[in-house]
C-alpha cells in the first residue's frame, strides 16, 4: 500500500534521479513529474474512495488507463485531491473527509467536484497538472472558482476505464492546469482508444501542444445570449465581455446567437444522470465494494443498514431520485422525454457549430461563494448553479475554462464549447487569450 509516508520517500528518490521542479511556462521533463489526481480515480495501492464513507478503506489493485498512461509517460501521482462525494456537488461541500478550501478565500467554496485537484493546482508552486473528471461541470466550475485552467474533453476521447461512475454517459476525465498548454499536454498522454472501455472511440492521435501559438484571426466566435442573463453575476457578465474584446482585438469575429433550448438543460440533466447514478450505486451493498458489516437478518435489511450508514444526504437525495424516476410508470413520464430533449439539444449546438468554430460564456453564474451562503441554499438553487456547465456534459462536447481576470481578489472564469473532437479550437483559441 502507498502510504503518505511511502509516497515521500519515493518522491525523494525521483527528486535525486531528475529535476522536476518544473516551472509555469518550461516543456514537460522527461521523468518524475507530480501530478495530483481526484479521488474517484483508481491508483493501484492507493487509496481511492470517491469522497464517500462507504468506499473509505478501498485500495485499488489496477491503475485505470490515464493513470497508466500518466506513469508511461514519466508521472508521479503526489497524492488523491477532495471531492464531493461520488462528484454530487457544485461546492466540493458534501465530502465525507475535509472540505477543501479555496486558496483565494479560505472562507470560500474552491467549486466542485473536482474541487480539491483545482485548489491544489492554484496554491502549489511545485506542482503544475492536475485530473479531474466532470459529469455536469465537475472540471470547469473548480477551475473558474480557483482561477486555473480547465479542460473537459469529448466524451469518448478519453477513456473512462479505472473511474468510480457517478453517470456512465455523462462523465468525462480531463486536466486541470495552470496554463492551456499544460492541459494540452496532459490531453496528449491521456487521449485515445482503449478496448478496455466499450465507450472509448477510435480516432488518429493529435498533438494537441501544436495548436497553442496559432493565429485565430479566422475563428469565428458565437456568444450565447442566455449566458449573460440577468441571473449571471453582472460583475462576471462584464468581465467576460472584456474578455471577448481581447480576442477580437487578437482577430476572433464574434457575433450573439441564442440557445432558446437553454431553460430545460438542469432538469434535463438531473434526470438522466440521477437514474444513472442510482443504477451505478446499487453495487455498493456491503458485499463486494467498501464498508460491510455482520452478515445477519433478511438481504434487504442488511443492504438498507450498510447503505444508510456508508451513503451522504446528498448521495441519498440523488439515489431517491433517481429510483424514482425508473420506476415503473414514471420512467417514460421522465427518464424518455429527458432522452429526447437531450437529442434535441444536442442537434441544438450541432447546428450552430455549422457556423462558428467555439461558443463562449461565463463559466459560473456566481463568484465562488462564502460556506455560510451555500449553507442556505435550497437542493434547487444548489443544482442551478451548474446552468453553464452542464450544456457542454449533456451534449457529450468538449469545453474549456480559462481565469480572465479577478473581482475583489475572487477569478473570474470564461468558458469555451466546441463541436465533438474539436479540442483543438479551445486550445487555440484559451492559448491566444492568455498569451494576448
Amino acid at each position: 500500500m502507498n502510504t503518505p509516508k511511502k509516497i515521500l520517500e519515493e518522491a525523494k528518490t525521483i527528486d535525486k534521479q531528475y529535476d522536476t521542479l518544473v516551472t509555469l511556462n518550461e516543456d514537460l521533463p522527461k521523468k518524475g513529474i507530480p501530478i495530483v489526481v481526484k479521488d474517484n480515480i483508481c491508483t493501484q495501492g492507493l487509496r481511492t474512495t470517491a469522497g464517500s464513507e462507504i468506499l473509505h478503506d478501498y485500495i485499488p489493485v489496477f491503475d485505470a488507463t490515464v493513470i497508466k498512461r500518466l506513469k508511461d509517460a514519466g508521472f508521479y501521482v503526489v497524492g488523491k485531491a477532495a471531492q464531493d462525494e461520488f462528484g454530487f456537488g457544485t461546492f466540493s461541500t458534501n465530502c465525507f473527509f475535509k472540505v477543501p478550501k479555496n486558496p483565494n478565500d479560505i472562507e470560500r467554496s474552491c467549486g466542485g467536484s473536482s474541487g480539491g485537484t483545482a485548489a491544489y493546482i492554484k496554491a502549489s508552486k511545485l506542482v503544475n497538472y492536475g485530473l479531474g473528471q466532470s459529469t455536469g461541470g465537475s472540471i470547469s466550475c473548480p477551475a473558474a472558482f480557483c482561477g486555473v485552467v480547465g479542460l473537459t474533453p469529448t466524451y469518448g476521447l478519453v477513456s473512462r476505464y479505472g473511474l468510480i461512475d457517478y453517470a456512465n454517459s455523462f462523465d468525462k476525465i480531463g486536466p486541470i492546469t495552470k496554463t492551456v498548454k499544460q492541459s494540452a499536454e496532459i490531453l496528449n498522454i491521456i487521449s485515445g482508444y482503449d478496448s478496455n472501455d466499450q465507450t472509448s472511440v477510435q480516432r488518429d492521435k493529435e498533438d494537441y501542444t501544436s495548436y497553442c501559438g496559432q493565429d485565430i484571426s479566422k475563428m469565428k466566435i458565437g456568444v450565447v445570449k442566455e449566458f449573460f442573463s440577468e441571473d449571471i453575476d453582472k460583475r462576471i457578465r462584464d468581465n467576460v465581455w472584456v474578455a471577448i474584446k481581447k480576442l477580437e482585438s487578437l482577430g476572433a469575429k464574434y457575433e450573439e446567437v441564442s440557445i432558446p433550448l437553454q431553460d430545460y438543460v438542469v432538469p434535463t440533466y438531473y434526470i438522466l444522470a440521477t437514474a444513472e447514478a442510482s443504477t451505478n450505486l446499487a453495487k455498493y451493498c456491503g458485499l463486494r465494494y467498501g464498508m460491510s458489516s455482520d452478515l445477519e437478518g433478511y438481504y434487504d435489511d442488511y443492504f438498507s443498514t450498510v447503505r444508510e450508514m456508508g451513503f451522504g444526504k446528498e448521495a441519498k437525495r440523488r439515489i431517491l431520485l433517481g429510483t424514482f424516476i425508473r420506476m415503473v410508470g414514471y420512467r417514460d413520464a421522465y427518464y424518455i422525454k429527458a432522452m429526447k430533449l437531450r437529442t434535441k439539444i444536442i442537434k441544438e449546438y450541432k447546428k450552430l457549430f455549422k457556423k462558428f468554430d467555439v461558443l463562449v460564456g461565463p463559466t459560473m453564474p456566481v463568484l465562488p461563494p462564502r460556506f455560510t451562503d451555500i449553507e442556505k441554499l435550497s437542493p434547487v438553487e444548489n443544482y442551478m448553479m451548474d446552468i453553464l456547465t452542464i450544456p457542454s456534459n449533456l451534449a457529450g462536447m468538449p469545453s474549456l475554462s480559462v481565469p480572465v481576470d479577478e473581482v475583489d481578489n475572487l477569478p473570474v472564469g470564461m468558458q469555451f464549447m466546441a463541436d465533438h473532437f474539436e479540442e483543438k479550437k479551445l486550445i487555440m483559441l484559451g492559448d491566444a487569450y492568455e498569451q494576448g
